[in-house]
């Protein structure tokens, strides 16, 4: 499917090449102009380029942002491997975050994750340290618990207290930006799945029906302004950490929206173009629905499609 049909697709299209869509009909009509915009999807460009047009069709940052505010953003950021290998968040669209949030007055930047691997190999072999440092943020420690707060989650079904980091306890505002990619044991790993890098104690999720746990961590109640998932690689095998560059396959995409259930759910379509996925099959997009987190009927909602 060429890129040209994108505007006719579910969320975006296919790359380049003879990717099956499976959802063609899913979102026919287009963005009502009158109406607030839902979720953006881009299609064609840089990270920094496909960011630029999702963000300012929102509105631009200072809808987010405020002068004076303590901000957070979130990329993934779990495994010590280079961008090239699409297991961590895009440090090029992390930066543009970074500098739109100080340029709409934000008085701190702070970036983090706790991280699977070994921390500082993580933050500078994916490149995201360099670059937010280069962009006037600053990388937070997340490698020890006292850096974690206990929190109660009244919504959850099972995990009804964990530990969040203080950076996120502490801010004004923050922002969610996983990338897209497959996960062994939650089988995606976007927006929802994300908010384990903001959680101390992954080991009781991975032992509690990981698919609640994860759908529990997303009820903490200080939500993100948006949801920024990274679609410009996409670990389509192996994941989360993946075993070579042949994992990995050019989505050329990016979606964006206040709604996680939503933004998952569209990206989960867009994977399934790739490779066989679906919702169903990460239930905590599901279970997050119940919980009210979000929708995934993405058809009733107003969605701007964008390709550059």
């Amino acid at each position: 499917m060429k890129r040209r049909n994108f505007l006719k697709t579910a969320v975006a299209g296919a790359v380049a090449g003879s990717v099956r869509l499976q959802h063609a009909t899913l979102f026919a009509k287009g963005r009502e102009q009158d109406k607030p915009c839902d979720l953006v999807a881009v299609m064609g460009g840089t990270p920094v380029e496909m960011y630029e047009r999702a963000i300012a069709s929102l509105g631009g940052m200072a809808k987010y942002v405020k002068r004076g505010q303590k901000v957070v953003v979130k990329p993934n950021i779990g495994w010590d491997k280079t961008p090239e290998e699409a297991a961590n968040t895009n440090p090029e669209l992390v930066a543009a975050i970074v500098r739109d949030c100080l340029k709409a007055g934000a008085s701190e930047v702070t970036v983090f994750d706790n991280t699977c691997d070994e921390w500082q190999a993580c933050y500078k072999n994916s490149g995201i340290e360099a670059a937010v440092r280069a962009a006037g943020a600053k990388m937070a420690f997340a490698h020890e618990e006292r850096y974690y707060k206990e929190v109660s989650l009244p919504k959850a079904v099972r995990m009804k207290k964990t530990k969040i980091h203080e950076a996120i306890l502490d801010c004004d505002v923050w922002f969610n930006v996983p990338i897209l990619k497959n996960h062994g044991g939650a089988k995606m790993t976007i927006a929802m799945k994300n908010y384990m890098g903001i959680v101390w104690d992954r080991r009781f999720m991975h032992a509690n029906d990981l698919q609640q746990c994860i759908a529990d961590a997303a009820s903490y109640h200080k939500c993100p302004a948006l949801h920024i998932v990274d679609a410009y690689r996409i670990m389509t095998q192996n994941g989360p950490k993946g075993k070579s560059i042949e994992d990995v396959q050019m989505g050329n995409a990016l979606f964006i929206s206040p709604d996680m259930v939503a933004v998952d759910t569209a990206a989960v379509h867009f994977f399934n173009q790739f490779k066989s996925m679906t919702i169903n099959d990460a239930s905590h997009i599901i279970r997050g629905e119940a919980m009210q987190l979000g929708t995934t009927k993405l058809e009733n909602l107003n969605i701007e499609r964008i390709r550059i």
